[in-house]
């Protein structure tokens, strides 16, 4: 059986955390083996490198290369023999959350992430993206229920920014990815999701 890559996408509070895991369980319930990881994170460097992403201030230069060294270290370690064991790989954030984040929202060039890319991953891309999308004003409530990292903590028109460059990753490759709005109900969204499932488990 082929292994897959699923990643979940979106800014800080659209919702993707509360759904990754109950897709997780709808695929093992379906007989498929899935690692469940994250980024920044995933492997133990990329979680010691994790740390100090999301608590320590840099460069934008030294964030952008902490970004792709841990995902390095996680593709190498995790990912990478996953998908050749023939697991499904569920991933919250990859390769699309630089483009948003350092990218559109930082400000950092898009031809420069496209080489680190091309560098690290070459042409492994995911399978499938489901971006949660979200008016940041609304993300910003969910958010407040807990103390923020530093890309928490950016204010309105970065996330702005951020969900902007999601959307145009999006219109550039519409057949991986699948736009979730996020201020619809959970109910609905877990429907949608599972039509998704049985669609890419055939």
């Amino acid at each position: 059986m082929k292994g897959r890559f699923i990643t979940f996408e979106g800014i800080d509070g659209a919702g993707k955390s509360t759904h990754i895991g109950w897709y997780v369980e709808r695929l093992r319930a379906l007989g498929r083996e899935v690692v469940h990881t994250r980024e920044p994170g995933g492997s133990a460097l990329a979680e010691s490198l994790r740390e100090l992403l999301l608590q320590r201030p840099m460069p934008l230069a030294s964030e952008l290369l902490l970004v792709f060294a841990a995902r390095q270290d996680h593709l190498e370690q995790r990912i990478r023999p996953a998908l050749a064991a023939g697991k499904w790989v569920v991933c919250d954030r990859f390769t699309d959350s630089t483009y948003a984040y350092q990218g559109a929202g930082r400000g950092a060039p898009l031809e420069r992430i496209a080489w680190l890319e091309a560098w690290v991953h070459g042409d492994l891309q995911p399978d499938r993206t489901y971006l949660f999308d979200l008016d940041p004003a609304l993300a910003a409530q969910r958010r407040a229920a807990h103390a923020p990292d530093r890309f928490e903590a950016e204010d309105t028109a970065f996330f702005e920014r951020v969900r902007q460059g999601y959307r145009r990753r999006a219109a550039a490759d519409p057949e991986r990815f699948r736009i979730l709005g996020s201020d619809r109900s959970l109910e609905i969204l877990r429907e949608l999701l599972e039509e998704d499932i049985v669609s890419i488990c055939k």
